[in-house]
């Protein structure tokens, strides 16, 4: 059973191991997952190497890091939704929700969207929480507007080579 430092009425929130490889490649190796993330549409094997290591570096160093959240009751992995630093403002961190497609539908991504909003204001002091989404990406734009975010333009994300319409919540 793993530790969770943050709890909805449905998910545990708990922090990325280096035992935790297969479940980050049961993530990042999806490419329903990867298909709005990335340039080619899917990681290599060494790309979630290097996004598991980036996750535990962010945990050391900043506090935060896309957390593992799992399901309460049977333990299930649903993904990862947390914090990183947003590096245009301090105070301020970009959230990200990647989950499991079993996942998607039952309004998993709302519920940890919601809990990490609070912590980041709470436990972060957060001035700001920014966010953006694939162009494509119909379903994160409705969790957007449904979390509160308010869109500030579209912006130049690396990883995709696109501009990706971006959000602000304050």
């Amino acid at each position: 059973m793993r530790d969770y430092f943050l709890t909805t009425e449905r998910i545990g929130f708990s922090h990325w191991t280096k035992e935790d490889l297969p479940l980050a490649r049961s993530l990042w190796g999806n490419g329903e997952v990867t298909k709005y993330i990335c340039a080619t549409g899917t990681f290599t094997d060494q790309q979630i190497q290097e996004r598991l290591a980036l996750e535990m570096e962010n945990e050391d160093k900043f506090a935060v890091q896309y957390w593992p959240i799992f399901r309460l009751q049977s333990g299930e992995f649903l993904g990862c939704c947390g914090l990183r630093p947003f590096e245009k403002e301090e105070e301020s961190y970009e959230m990200g929700i990647h989950l499991c497609p079993a996942c998607w539908g039952a309004g998993l991504a709302t519920e940890a969207a919601n809990a990490v909003i609070a912590f980041a204001f709470s436990a972060r002091s957060a001035a700001n929480i920014f966010v953006g989404h694939h162009p494509e990406n119909e379903g994160s734009r409705k969790l957007m507007k449904k979390l509160g975010f308010q869109y500030i333009g579209d912006h130049f994300y690396e990883p995709t080579q696109l501009y990706h319409p971006s959000y602000q919540y304050r």
